[in-house]
């Protein structure tokens, strides 16, 4: 009786920590983007649906506002374990040169061109990113891009001659706003607000979602639609530690990568209409640029790209193919 006693408590010693293991097996999501960003709430759907499938195997926890660090930062962690999940954008192009494609003024047209170079170019970008290490396991949205600032309304590149222009950290902003006669100066997103309100910069570039949502509307003066760049965003991962998750977990997740991108470009379609009349009231100037100005002040940044990076022009020609006016 004491022997079946000691063997009763000894497979219970040994279940117990697999059934805590499994209820603690908390994944966290880093992400920079503030309350009512659109990265919030991308990055909250994809929580809602991982939990839903995933039931006590594991938790999906989110941090926003950079808590866990801004995106070089998450970067590192993801391959070091403390973060499972990130939402780069433009950052990737610092990563893989492949992703530069997406630096290269307008060459996006719209969501479903979007849709249709993640179909025909996907194992293009997976393979860039595990060469370094990541995977991609989702394709979310930063969006179309425009440039706010307190010097002058922007109507055609010459009017950024000498303003000070934060980009993301990633060569080809950089290059593309020197270009247009700009200043640029590579800033992490969380310090944008302060640079702004202290004159550091004049100005900066983004999707409504996040001007508005980091209230940068409050510190500038100019909002100038150009729609220059589209950024995707990429749900991340580390592979070294992706591949430590169970399979069954994996799956899940990668189901609720694929199946939250039609929520994220619905929400950001939707957010674009409002936040755009969020920065009106505010009492922001807004213009709209000349497109096709930019459009022609940028062909020495695709002459660049397509010489310097491999199999970079034949990775364009293909992207303006999928166009729909094509």
């Amino acid at each position: 009786m004491k022997l079946k006693a000691t063997l009763i408590a000894s497979a219970a010693a040994i279940a117990m920590p697999l059934v805590a293991s499994a209820q603690d097996m908390t994944l966290r999501f880093g992400h920079v983007g503030n309350p009512g960003s659109l990265f919030e709430a991308s990055v909250n759907a994809f929580a809602e649906c991982a939990n839903g499938k995933l039931g006590n195997r594991a938790e999906v926890q989110t941090f926003g506002s950079s808590q866990l660090g801004n995106d070089r930062e998450l970067l590192q962690k993801l391959k070091l374990g403390q973060v499972h999940f990130a939402l780069p954008s433009s950052v990737m192009s610092s990563v893989a040169p492949e992703f530069g494609v997406f630096e290269m003024p307008y060459i996006v047209q719209d969501r479903d061109h979007m849709r249709a170079i993640q179909t025909e170019l996907g194992d293009t970008f997976q393979e860039a990113a595990l060469g370094e290490g990541y995977r991609i396991i989702g394709y979310f949205e930063n969006g179309f891009r425009h440039i706010t600032n307190n010097v002058r309304p922007i109507n055609t590149p010459e009017d950024l001659q000498g303003v000070k222009l934060r980009t993301p950290n990633g060569e080809w902003r950089v290059k593309m706003f020197q270009l247009y006669g700009a200043n640029p100066t590579p800033m992490a997103f969380s310090e944008v607000f302060t640079a702004l309100q202290t004159n550091v910069i004049d100005g900066q570039e983004n999707p409504y979602a996040q001007i508005a949502s980091a209230k940068f509307q409050e510190v500038q003066d100019y909002l100038s639609i150009t729609g220059h760049v589209y950024t995707p965003a990429y749900v991340l991962v580390a592979e070294n530690q992706w591949q430590k998750l169970p399979e069954d977990v994996r799956a899940d997740l990668e189901a609720c990568g694929s199946e939250t991108q039609d929520f994220v470009y619905e929400h950001a379609a939707k957010l674009e209409e409002e936040l755009l009349q969020v920065i009106r009231d505010a009492g922001v100037e807004v213009n709209e640029a000349d497109n096709a100005a930019f459009i022609e002040a940028s062909g020495p940044i695709y002459e660049e790209f397509s010489n310097t990076v491999e199999g970079g022009a034949e990775m364009v020609e293909r992207i303006q193919s999928l166009a729909s006016g094509s």
